[in-house]
């Protein structure tokens, strides 16, 4: 399969404070790459390295076979782009906006940039300034998205949207995949990765951690599980069910993690007086600090 996205010990130092560190990455045409870690990790570093808005301090990338740091022009008029942070002129509409970026990729097909506008229930005739963040960032995927680029670079893409819109954008990234276009996203929500995702890329605190297929990352994801009784609360029935740890009791609420098949908690609830069940799953952020506070624990058992 062709490589897009190719990196070599790609490496960027801000002095003292942390950048990312010989990350080596491969991303193949037609899939959905998940760049994924904790606020801070390096995820808009990689990309500002992508995109040479930034240059390495070692190491190499390459986007489409181009080095970035000496074609990135070429490689900008084939990539959809956007940002963590996604501001412009406030005095624009988002038409306006949608407008100027056409023109600066000479021009779109206007009929699908109608549709994207229509899909994602954005009015276009507000000025910047005046739509919500959620607005703003439906302003910012159309722009990403209407030149139907070869490879689109997100990052964060779901941040402020609502369920509905998110589940738009969901469907118009697995048509960009069906037309052999890739997509490469970064986010911390591990739920958002396992809808959207072929593989990931785990980084934390600058370095790779993990590159897998998505189906790999369950064993990551551990449920946040709260269960209500009517009467007193059976803890030591759940406390010896495989996977359940962080048992705490208050009053008639049962509150505990959940990693592996949930199933089993289910069944052990459902033979007493259930008043209500809740189940969560945390964001890749919460999984991380998780596993930060246990290495942590482990150090410091090891030291005495």
């Amino acid at each position: 399969m062709k490589k897009i996205i190719e990196t070599e010990r790609l490496t960027k130092s801000y002095g003292v404070h942390r950048g990312i560190i010989e990350v080596d990455l491969a991303v193949e045409q037609g899939e959905v790459f998940g760049f994924l870690g904790p606020n801070g990790a390096g995820k808009t570093t990689t990309i500002r390295l992508l995109l040479d808005l930034i240059r390495p301090t070692r190491g190499r990338a390459r986007v489409f076979g181009l080095d970035t740091t000496r074609d990135a022009v070429a490689i900008h008029r084939r990539i959809g782009y956007l940002p963590g942070e996604f501001t412009l002129y406030d005095r624009l509409t988002g038409g306006q906006t949608l407008e100027y970026f056409a023109n600066l990729h000479g021009g779109v097909d206007w009929s699908y940039q109608r549709s994207l506008i229509e899909r994602f229930d954005l009015d276009p005739s507000r000025r910047f300034r005046e739509y919500s963040k959620g607005n703003k960032q439906k302003v910012g995927l159309v722009a990403a998205l209407q030149h139907r680029p070869e490879l689109l670079v997100l990052d964060e893409p779901t941040a402020g949207l609502d369920p509905l819109v998110q589940q738009t954008f969901f469907e118009v990234l697995r048509e960009a995949v069906a037309e052999e276009r890739t997509v490469f996203l970064s986010s911390h929500v591990l739920s958002e990765a396992e809808k959207t995702c072929d593989r990931v890329a785990i980084i934390r605190e600058g370095r790779l951690v993990r590159v897998d297929r998505v189906d790999a990352l369950r064993d990551l994801a551990v449920h946040e599980v709260e269960l209500r009784f009517t009467d007193a609360v059976p803890a030591a029935e759940f406390e010896r069910i495989a996977g359940v740890t962080n048992v705490v009791v208050e009053d008639h609420v049962l509150r505990m993690h959940v990693s592996g098949p949930i199933a089993p908690v289910v069944r052990t609830a459902a033979r007493f007086e259930l008043a209500d069940f809740v189940s969560r799953e945390p964001s890749l952020e919460e999984t991380f600090l998780a596993e930060y506070a246990s290495e942590a624990v482990e150090v410091a058992s090891h030291g005495r």
